[in-house]
């Protein structure tokens, strides 16, 4: 074959090559992520409305609604639209056709949002508007707590410095903070000194409109001087606050203070977060699609002591459910059991072989096989991953033959009597055809995984991908490599069988001589079975059917269960509970938690109650949460636990048990459940659609009916709940006009009362300390 004939004639040639791929594939490992899973790379645009204080059931109607039909026709590719409407926001996501371009998807879902903003109830403000990955799970969670801060000041910290600084570490994406008070400058009116000056909340903050003015002045110029103009439109202080005049009647000025309380205070409080019992702040990070979990929590824990030197003394940062740790083992247990298995091959080559010389060219050829198919993964923008690991290791056992079959060959014609260029060029050419066919046979095995879709796509062809690299570059190498090497190590053969007193030879022979009593000893068994054949047959296929009849306690499957020492416990209360109800019914039961799972065992405990403060952190939220009723409790185990799902098993039965009314189910807390859940909070989710709400309701009692009869199915539920309290407000719009009054005045105080003004007519305070 000319190509080992090129090998023998420039040795150095390839020698240098395989030198280079040593070199270049430690860079090449270093600049390649690593992570779980490969990217699942399915292109999804995800929308965020708010309105505070509209209900759900108007969100969809004036917000969702008529942008979903907008979006069919300004969208180009969409394969589906999913939205959930809450209390005062609403979260669409654009599912597009694969391989669709998010640059134009981008620009298009814009394109829609301004321009339905026309269309929208007065003050809808644009939309918050993200690319949502199935990869982008939290990996790091920072709890911020400190002895002395109150929940505004640690929320402050967290939103405006914290997060401002860690943003910038590559690949990372942080949403807002979980938990604590949204700080605010509050004006608390006082309905009873209202009404006795004769005033509505809607006049106070008119008036204020008018006090408190964000306005430019410009420049005069007197004599020699360009003087800057400035005019006291933004009072500066709360005291100058208060002092803001309302209204005038006669000589009597009427004041903000006459009437309300200024103060720095927080907005209600929607979203309450306990670290081990005790209010804190979690700030989640999430990794982009195509970075690396593991140099992004590096990056973090590195620029967190830099950070804190910028906070006060008294924050405490403490990184929480690391989940590059899970990673990095995974990885580590993948790379082991390759090592293995490159080890027990060697190992069997030099017990056949019996030449360590040959197992040396055979070792060196399988590692530069693999090192060669990480460098090709990598130009193809793949990442290190359990998935491509797999393969690579899967491969490991393929890789043997090329380079054995090939040295095999030269050894036979090398005891031929041939010489040592003779032998090598003849035994590499002889057998190049077949290898070759036996090589692409090997990689055809694999081709139907490029016809796979969506998530099975993403997750088998990295795989595929991997062993084919392999597969190739170990055909090559044995065609040039191995010839180069052996031209080398090996050594013609002298003929005759003569003592040695090298004792490795010494043990090949006394292995061949057991390995021949073996085969002899299997070639006699063989010849009795063969001669009982009318027996041996009937009894083999018998076995071989009875071997399905353990198919059903098989199970099946997308992928193996995993024990991160971690799991995730969702709670609803009943539907309306307020926030502080819900946070001390989760109190009750962190408490029987840390009685069933003991003392030695429990690493932290970590409460997040209620709805978050932004959009931004719903389109990650993967745990259903729909109100402030709800709450996520995530539990961490120390290394050294018991099975997980046993103590998931027993805090089930005990809450359903001492929690009458109150829904449990538990969530995935590992970052390949929440990577193949992609966002939803089960591995099966039934969608029921239809005109008709109620009767799509009924349906779906219906179904969680007959759901929950079917074995080994656990925490059934439904994600929406119809009975939510609500007081309506019937306003008589003909006496409200006879007492000169009309109905926007009416809805006007009811918002500015119960919801604020933040959404409809929004001012800022600036905090001339720290710029916020």
């Amino acid at each position: 074959m000319w190509i080992v004939r090129v090998a023998l004639d420039r040795p150095y040639t390839f020698i240098v090559l395989a030198l280079l791929i040593l070199i270049l594939s430690p860079l090449v490992i270093l600049a390649t992520p690593t992570d779980i899973f490969p990217n699942i790379n399915i292109p999804v645009v995800a929308v965020v409305w708010s309105y505070n204080g509209l209900n759900p059931e108007e969100m969809e109607g004036r917000l969702t609604t008529s942008y979903e039909r907008s979006l069919t026709t300004l969208v180009d590719n969409v394969q589906h639209i999913e939205s959930t409407s809450y209390d005062g926001q609403a979260l669409v996501k654009i599912y597009l056709q694969p391989h669709a371009s998010l640059d134009t998807a981008n620009a298009q879902v814009t394109a829609a949002a301004q321009l339905m903003l026309r269309q929208m109830p007065p003050g809808t403000e644009p939309p918050e508007i993200l690319n949502y990955s199935a990869s982008s799970v939290p990996i790091l969670q920072l709890g911020l707590s400190g002895a002395g801060m109150s929940e505004q000041e640690l929320n402050d910290l967290g939103l405006n410095f914290l997060r401002t600084q860690l943003v910038t570490v590559p690949g990372a994406v942080i949403p807002y903070p979980y938990g604590g008070k949204m700080r605010q400058m509050i004006i608390a009116f006082n309905p009873r000194l209202l009404q006795a000056k004769g005033l509505a909340p809607a006049d106070v903050l008119s008036a204020i409109a008018r006090q408190y003015l964000v306005l430019p002045s410009g420049t005069a110029k007197i004599s020699q001087f360009e003087y800057d103009v400035r005019v006291n439109g933004t009072p500066r202080t709360i005291a100058q606050l208060n002092d803001l005049p309302i209204k005038t009647v006669g000589n009597a000025t009427i004041y903000l203070r006459d009437v309300a309380t200024v103060s720095s205070g927080f907005s209600p409080q929607t979203n309450i977060v306990r670290q081990n019992g005790r209010r804190a702040v979690l700030v989640s990070i999430i990794k982009a699609g195509n970075a690396s979990t593991i140099n992004v929590v590096n990056d973090i824990r590195a620029m967190l002591p830099h950070v804190e030197q910028m906070l006060p003394p008294q924050l405490k940062v403490e990184p929480l459910a690391d989940q590059s740790i899970f990673v990095k083992a995974a990885v580590a247990s993948v790379i082991r059991e390759a090592v293995i298995a490159a080890a027990l091959t060697a190992l069997m080559i030099l017990m056949f072989l019996g030449s360590w010389r040959s197992t040396l060219i055979i070792a060196v050829s399988i590692p530069l096989s693999i090192l060669s198919s990480i460098m090709v993964l990598s130009f193809i923008g793949q990442t290190i991953n359990i998935m491509t690991l797999g393969g690579l290791a899967l491969a490991v056992g393929i890789l043997v033959d090329d380079a054995t079959v090939t040295i095999e060959n030269m050894e036979r014609y090398l005891e031929e009597g041939f010489g040592l260029r003779e032998a090598i060029l003849h035994g590499a050419a002889q057998i190049a055809v077949p290898a070759l066919v036996s090589t692409l046979c090997i990689c055809i095995v694999f081709v139907p995984m490029f016809l796979l879709g969506g998530v099975a796509r993403y997750l088998f062809v990295p795989l595929a991908e991997a062993v084919v690299f392999a597969m190739i570059a170990s055909y090559i190498l044995s065609r040039t490599l191995v010839p180069t090497m052996a031209l080398y190590l090996l050594r013609a053969k002298t003929h005759g069988r003569t003592k040695s007193r090298n004792p490795l030879l010494r043990f090949q022979r006394a292995f061949d001589d057991r390995f021949e009593r073996l085969r002899i000893g299997y070639r006699e068994t063989l010849t009795f079975l063969m001669d009982r054949r009318a027996v041996v047959i009937p009894v083999f296929l018998l076995g071989s059917v009875a071997a399905f009849a353990l198919v059903p306690w098989l199970g099946q499957n997308f992928f193996p269960s995993t024990d991160s020492g971690q799991f995730i416990l969702h709670m609803r209360a009943k539907t309306g509970t307020r926030i502080e109800e819900t946070a001390r019914i989760a109190d009750l039961v962190e408490t029987r938690i840390r009685q069933i799972i003991p003392a030695r065992e429990m690493e932290t405990i970590l409460d997040n109650i209620g709805l978050p403060y932004s959009g931004m952190n719903l389109t990650h939220e993967t745990s259903g949460v729909i109100g402030a009723a709800d709450a996520d409790i995530m539990v961490s185990l120390k290394p050294d636990h018991q099975p997980t799902e046993d103590y998931v098993k027993a805090i089930r039965v005990a809450l359903a048990h001492d929690f009458p009314g109150v829904t449990f189910y538990t969530l995935p807390a590992d970052m390949i459940t929440q990577i193949l859940n992609f966002g939803l909070p089960a591995p099966i989710d039934i969608q029921i659609s239809g005109a008709d709400i109620n009767a799509n309701h009924a349906v779906a009692d219906r179904i969680l009916d007959q759901v929950r009869s079917v074995p080994g199915i656990v925490d059934a539920h439904l994600q929406q709940n119809f009975d939510y309290p609500t007081l309506d407000i019937n306003v008589d719009r003909t006496k409200a006009q006879q007492n000169g009054l009309s109905e926007v005045d009416v809805a006007t105080s009811v918002l500015d009362t119960l919801s604020g003004s933040v959404q409809t007519a929004p001012m800022f305070f600036l905090n001339r300390h720290n710029g916020v």
